[in-house]
């Protein structure tokens, strides 16, 4: 699947069909993206998507059975990793314990033949990025372990290469610790411009950090863009499931007219005009996907939007938000999250009756499960 940018923007970093197969194991097939200069790429998906193999293969680690990877212009797969250039953080921080903080960081620049006083100032430099200037004599085991990623990061950053790669850098920290390094990563890649393709599963990580998202599946990239565009205008089911939540109501698809089609529920009701997403054609199985959020609880069905009759089976009280289970005529659960007043009084309660109702601009058609 091609992901070009606008032909005025040039692609910094290029990889084009790239296929990776164990035996008769595919890992990715046919992985295509752009990248341009300083942008902040998110690889996401489920685990197996293909999503780390990809980054492995533009690090140097993996070798592609097919494809190719070009980086300002030029073939990289033929380079050796280690002269790549590349800066690599890894989930696991792969600290040296005997070596300090500044030690640490100064390695990759001593390898490189770089002279002491240039490794002390770029070292200084670094550790003032991470906010870490103040523990350069400190082993890694007197660090937290958000402070310990911070000195990763620096010592990737500080040979200043072209293109910082991160593979689940954040998956080991606590939930608290990784919103703070997700901020801090925000602004080290503000501040420094560097270009990042970040791995991650994490949905909201991805949404909190990237400029655009590639979504993996089974392999392949399923869709690429930025988070708004991901979760107002998602292209599969797939994407519609991984990106945001989602509710997914069996549906047969009645007419086709352009872009939008009338559908039928599995008790028989009609809906005209949902936006159309797929490919199906008429009396077709079809999925109408709501988001939670743009759903309504009704006591009275109206007739000026699409609604279904729902029962109230539980309700969960989340702080700002009622979170509300329902549950179809069908016997389908579904869920919703209703805004809370201050103060205010729930007005549902289990075993409630209501029209569960939306506008038809904000649910989309998509192919079968």
């Amino acid at each position: 699947m091609a992901t070009d940018l606008n032909p005025s923007d040039a692609p910094f970093l290029s990889i084009r069909g790239l296929r990776k197969t164990y035996g008769q194991s595919v890992a990715i097939d046919g992985v295509s993206l752009d990248i341009r200069e300083g942008e902040f790429m998110t690889f996401l998906g489920p685990s197996g998507s293909g999503k780390s193999t990809t980054l492995y293969i533009t690090a140097g680690f993996q070798d592609p059975t097919e494809g190719t990877v070009q980086l300002a212009g030029k073939p990289l797969l033929n380079v050796p990793p280690n002269q790549r250039n590349i800066g690599m953080v890894f989930q696991r921080y792969t600290l040296f314990p005997h070596l300090s903080v500044a030690e640490n960081v100064a390695f990759p620049l001593r390898v490189r033949g770089w002279d002491k006083q240039r490794i002390a100032e770029r070292v200084k430099a670094m550790l003032k990025l991470v906010h870490l200037d103040q523990h350069g004599e400190r082993k890694p085991s007197q660090l937290s372990g958000g402070q310990q990623q911070r000195v990763a990061i620096a010592r990737a950053l500080a040979y200043n290469p072209p293109v910082l790669l991160m593979d689940e850098p954040l998956s080991a920290l606590d939930k608290q610790l990784r919103e703070e390094i997700q901020f801090e990563l925000k602004r080290i890649h503000h501040d420094t411009g560097i270009t990042i393709l970040y791995v991650t599963h994490d949905q909201e990580e991805a949404l909190r950090l990237s400029d655009r998202i590639a979504v993996f599946n089974k392999g392949r990239i399923e869709q690429v863009g930025t988070g708004a565009e991901l979760y107002e205008h998602p292209a599969t089911r797939f994407v519609a499931g991984f990106i945001g939540h989602s509710n997914f109501l069996p549906v047969k698809l009645a007419q086709r007219r352009g872009d939008v089609a009338d559908i039928v529920l599995p008790d028989g009701r009609r809906l005209e005009g949902a936006p159309l997403r797929c490919d199906a054609a008429n009396g077709d199985d079809a999925t109408l996907m709501l988001r939670p959020d743009r759903l309504h609880l009704l006591h009275d069905a109206g007739t000026d939007t699409p609604s279904i009759p729902v029962r109230v089976t539980d309700l969960s009280y989340l702080g700002d938000v009622m979170q509300v289970h329902l549950a179809t005529n069908w016997h389908q659960d579904l869920d919703i999250r209703l805004p809370l007043r201050p103060g205010a009084t729930p007005d549902w309660q289990v075993g409630s009756l209501g029209h569960l109702a939306w506008v038809n601009a904000h649910s989309q058609v998509h192919a079968a499960a």
